[in-house]
């Protein structure tokens, strides 16, 4: 399990998160929501040991993830940003590839002196086509991150992201700036690692979307409104008190909709 436990975050002098508590468990989707600016990345940020907290801990297993080592954290939790720019001349397999500790020097000298990596070994090697097979980029394994789409890249970024074998995998964001089919393919990916044992914490600004999930955490100015199944926490009393609008929640196809009065 992966606690936030009484955690307070600051970003730039503001702080964004305030005494939050939450609790996230492998083999479940959780999605973190709430209105901009209400602490979801720094949360998330914090959640993956990327940022110097002000109060409280995080904990995996129960022990402090500050007590972790830097690698020790990296089998453990794998971080997809909100925006990653990827090297537009190294080829899909090689971005893969860095997932695999290959090291962060690696990441810039791609940008200006594509290469492929040497010195993998075969557990690497088996991994990274795992990695490629999960995600459906196995397909253009070879070609270069220019060659692709904005659906196809992020698709490679969680490939990278897989292909560490982390318990738990967090993502800022990830659907964002991607169409509706791409959106939909990408949790559809998400659920199937859900279902295989993985952790998967994502940060989700789509309701309807986040309503896909097993789990959320609804913050607003830094704190917890409401956290649970999605049935608990999307209810019109919490939205319209942390979004200021109105909105009828329905279920259609099994799944929870939610639509704003008046649209």
């Amino acid at each position: 399990m992966l606690e936030a436990v009484n955690l307070s975050v600051k970003a730039g002098e503001l702080l964004a998160v305030q005494r939050v508590s939450a609790a996230f468990k492998r083999g479940q989707f959780s999605a973190i929501i709430g209105p901009n600016g209400a602490g979801k990345s720094t949360l998330m940020r914090a959640l993956a040991g990327l940022t110097p907290i002000q109060g409280g801990e995080v904990r995996y297993g129960g022990r402090s993830l500050a007590a972790f080592s830097r690698r020790e954290r990296a089998g453990l939790l794998a971080y997809l940003a909100q925006t990653e720019t990827l090297p537009p001349e190294a080829q899909v397999r090689d971005v893969v590839a860095l997932g695999r500790g290959a090291g962060e020097w690696l990441w810039g000298l791609f940008a200006s002196n594509p290469l492929s990596l040497g010195g993998l070994s075969a557990e690497d090697e088996g991994k990274i086509d795992c990695a490629l097979r999960r995600t459906d980029t196995a397909r253009f394994a070879e070609r270069r991150v220019s060659e692709l789409s904005g659906g196809e890249q992020q698709r490679v970024s969680l490939a990278r992201a897989l292909a560490a074998d982390p318990q738990f995998l967090l993502l800022d964001e990830p659907t964002n700036h991607l169409d509706l089919a791409y959106a939909l393919n990408l949790m559809d990916i998400l659920r199937q690692e859900v279902r295989a044992g993985l952790g998967v914490v994502a940060v989700l600004h789509d309701l309807n979307l986040a309503a896909r999930a097993d789990h959320l955490v609804l913050l607003n100015e830094g704190r917890v409104v409401a956290q649970g199944s999605p049935e608990d926490v999307l209810t019109p009393q919490h939205l319209q008190a942390v979004y200021g609008v109105a909105v009828a929640v329905i279920r259609h196809a099994g799944r929870l909709v939610i639509v704003p009065e008046g649209a």
